[in-house]
């Protein structure tokens, strides 16, 4: 139970720095960007199964759907701060 959660928050904040260096000028901090990144692995755990795309299991494979699950959140976050 513990191993899991540090595994979430680590991977979380792996793909969130990553995203943050993808998607420039939305980096949110360290903990802002492990939010982003827990978010962005369940963003990309819920879409690239219904899109057909499949990464494989790992924690490799794990850092790579949520950072790309935080880059997508990255680009909707930064459409909605422009809009405004």
């Amino acid at each position: 139970m513990v191993e899991s959660l540090i595994a979430w928050l680590i991977v979380g904040a792996i793909a969130g720095w990553l995203a943050g260096l993808l998607v420039k000028g939305f980096g949110f901090g360290l903990v802002g960007n492990i939010v982003v990144g827990i978010v962005g692995a369940v963003i990309a755990g819920y879409l690239l199964p219904r899109l057909g795309i499949g990464l494989g299991v790992g924690m490799v494979a794990a850092i790579i759907n949520a950072v790309i699950g935080a880059v997508v959140l990255l680009v909707i976050i930064g459409l909605i701060r422009r809009a405004t």
